[in-house]
């Protein structure tokens, strides 16, 4: 964490020198979208994602939308040759779309005691706003970059105390009594 703080404090003295000199905020190095960074993560993240898909039980439609409805020429020719250990190169949007997705599954695991759990989650009607009664895997397959990130912020708020609609622990849950809190 020590590492975080020196980006931050980097990151603060980087904006307090630029608004002395007027040159404006520190920007993202866009050297992170470069072919090589996205070539080193493309190929791990597409297996991935893959193990991931088959884990949520995504059919073809479902995974072509989640990563942007590229062809299915493309979409298979991608997953072959992750298959077979080669190289490939996605661009941003579709490695953000696999960063949601894999934040996502990572979220469900800390969430719940079980993958099985984390999906029964995925696909059951969710009662919060955000989803308006929908299961949470239909904003995941919506083909829209917003929807799987909305799905991200979700359960990365619930991870960090946030909203999450009641399950078995909280419905067991009996408030406390005056009686029951003691000072010592």
């Amino acid at each position: 964490m020590a590492g975080g703080n020196n980006a931050v404090l980097r990151t603060v003295a980087g904006a307090a020198k630029n608004a002395l000199t007027d040159k404006g905020p520190d920007m993202l190095d866009a050297g992170r979208f470069a072919a090589a960074a996205r070539r080193r993560l493309s190929a791990p993240g597409l297996r991935t994602f893959l193990a991931v898909a088959d884990l949520w039980g995504l059919d073809e439609r479902e995974r072509l939308l989640v990563l942007g409805l590229p062809s299915r020429s493309t979409y298979y020719n991608w997953v072959k040759a992750v298959r077979e250990h080669r190289d490939i190169t996605l661009d941003v949007d579709v490695l953000t779309r696999l960063s949601a997705v894999l934040g996502i599954h990572q979220a469900l695991g800390v969430l719940y005691e079980s993958a099985a759990a984390g999906v029964r989650w995925l696909r059951t009607p969710n009662g919060a706003a955000v989803f308006g009664g929908e299961p949470p895997l239909r904003f995941v397959t919506a083909g829209t970059q917003d929807a799987l990130l909305t799905v991200r912020r979700f359960l990365d708020a619930a991870r960090g105390g946030l909203y999450m609609e009641p399950n078995e622990i909280d419905r067991a849950f009996t408030p406390y009594r005056d009686e029951d809190v003691v000072f010592s």
